[in-house]
C-alpha cells in the first residue's frame, strides 16, 4: 500500500488541554465512522466491477474522497480481487484510513491529493482507466468531530476550515481580508444566504475593532443580524455562512467542476461514477456533466449520427419522485436534509438519481461507459 503524505506535527497534547477533544477520537475508526448509504453505493458500483472481471481485467475503483475509509473497506471486503485507489486532501484522514485498511495493504494505494487530480494520480500509478469512481462530497465526519478544525458552528474553535491543514488560506483570512462586496458574493452564492448583505456588513464593522480568530466570535456577529424567526425554517443562523466560507476556503465547487469530468474521462468500458451530493450547488454541477455525457453531440437535424457524436454514457430516466424517509443509524454528524425531487432510473438500471431523507441530499450514478476502451489503454495490474 502506498501512502503519499507530507509529514507535519500534529498537536495531540494541545487537544487534550484546549477543551476541544471529542470522545469519539479515542474510538477505533470503524466505530467513529459509519459510511453513508454504504450498501447503496457499493451496489451501484458493482456492475462496473463485474464488467472488468468479464474482460479478464483486475477491477480498479477510485474512492476520490476517502475520509476514514468506510466505503473503501466495504468495497475491498466484498470484492476480493479489487484494487482500490483512495484519494484525500486531509492527511489525518489518510492516516486513519491507512490503519483501517491495513488488512488490504496489497490491494490499495492511498494518495494525498485533491480529487480533481485524478488524471495525475492515475499517471503516477501507471494506469489509464478505472472501473468505478466514488465521491462523497462535502465536509467529513472526521473534520466535524475535530472541533479545533473550525468547521462546526456549535463549538468555539480557531476559525480555520481547511480540509488540508498543510496549505492554503483559512476562514479567518477570508473574513478578515475580503472586501464587503466579496463577502456578500460568496455568502450569497455559496451559502444561498438571503441575509448575506447584513452579515457581510456586520463582519466588516466588527473586524475593524478586532480581527476574527474563532468560530464563536463569527457566530455571535451573524446571530446579531439574522432575525430570530429565520431559525425556525432555516436552522442555525450561521449554517449557511459557514457553508459558504468552507466552500471558498477549500475551493470545493471549482474542484468539483474539474473532478467530475476527470472521473468520467477515466472510466473504462462499462465503468460507473457514483456521487453523493449534499446541497443543490454540488448537485447542479454533477447533473450537468452527467447529462452532457448522455446526449448525442451531433448537430440538430444531422441525418446520420456518426460514431464520434454518440453519447459516452447511458441514461434511463423515469418521472421524478421522492422516496419516503427511512429510519437508519446515523453517525453524530449526520442529519436529514430537505428532500429534493430527482429523476430515478429503472431498478438496477445504469443511471439512478435518488433523493433521500438521510444524508446525502442525493446520489447520482452514471454509466456504463458506452465508448472505448481508449486506444492502447488497460488497467490490468
Amino acid at each position: 500500500m502506498g501512502i503519499w503524505l507530507k509529514k507535519h506535527p500534529r498537536l495531540n497534547a494541545a487537544r487534550k488541554d484546549n477543551g476541544m477533544s471529542d470522545p469519539n477520537q479515542s474510538k477505533p475508526t470503524s466505530e467513529r465512522h459509519v459510511p453513508v448509504l454504504k450498501d447503496r453505493c457499493i451496489n451501484l458500483l458493482a456492475p462496473g466491477i463485474e464488467a472488468a472481471r468479464k474482460r479478464g481485467e483486475t477491477p480498479v475503483v477510485i474512492d476520490a474522497t476517502l475520509g476514514m475509509g468506510g466505503h473503501s473497506e466495504t468495497l475491498l471486503q466484498r470484492f476480493p480481487d479489487l484494487h482500490l485507489i483512495g484519494i484525500d486532501r486531509d492527511e489525518e484522514a489518510l492516516a486513519l484510513a491507512g490503519e483501517r485498511l491495513k488488512p488490504f495493504a496489497g490491494r490499495t494505494d492511498l494518495v494525498h491529493a485533491v480529487y480533481d487530480e485524478i488524471p495525475e494520480v492515475l499517471e503516477d500509478l501507471g494506469l489509464t482507466e478505472v472501473h468505478g469512481v466514488l465521491m462523497d462530497l462535502g465536509v467529513s465526519s472526521l473534520q466535524l468531530d475535530e472541533r479545533e478544525r473550525g468547521f462546526a458552528y456549535s463549538f468555539d474553535a480557531p476559525l480555520d476550515m481547511r480540509m488540508d491543514t498543510s496549505r492554503g488560506q483559512t476562514a479567518a483570512d477570508v473574513v478578515n481580508s475580503y472586501s464587503e462586496e466579496d463577502l456578500v458574493r460568496i455568502i450569497r452564492k455559496w451559502g444561498e444566504e438571503k441575509f448575506a448583505g447584513r452579515i457581510a456588513n456586520r463582519i466588516v464593522a466588527d473586524r475593524a475593532a478586532k480581527p476574527f480568530t474563532t468560530t464563536g466570535e463569527l457566530v455571535e456577529t451573524i446571530r446579531a443580524v439574522v432575525p430570530a424567526g429565520a431559525a425556525k425554517t432555516g436552522g442555525h443562523p450561521a449554517k449557511r455562512t459557514f457553508q459558504a466560507l468552507r466552500i471558498e476556503v477549500n475551493e470545493e465547487l471549482d474542484v468539483l467542476e474539474r473532478a467530475v469530468p476527470a472521473a468520467v474521462a477515466a472510466l473504462a468500458m462499462g465503468g460507473r461514477v457514483v456521487v453523493m451530493s449534499y446541497h443543490s450547488l454540488e448537485d447542479k454541477i454533477v447533473k450537468k456533466v452527467f447529462q452532457a455525457g448522455s446526449k448525442s453531440s451531433a448537430p440538430l437535424g444531422f441525418p446520420v449520427e456518426l460514431e464520434e457524436h454518440k453519447p459516452e454514457l447511458k441514461t434511463l430516466t423515469k418521472a421524478p419522485r421522492c422516496p419516503p424517509p427511512k429510519k437508519s443509524p446515523r453517525t453524530p454528524a449526520q442529519r436529514p436534509p430537505a428532500c429534493a425531487l430527482l429523476n430515478e432510473s429503472e431498478p438496477g438500471g445504469p443511471h439512478e438519481h435518488r433523493s433521500c431523507q438521510e444524508l446525502p441530499r442525493c446520489v447520482r450514478d452514471v454509466g456504463p461507459r458506452l465508448t472505448g476502451p481508449k486506444p492502447g489503454s488497460g488497467s490490468d495490474r
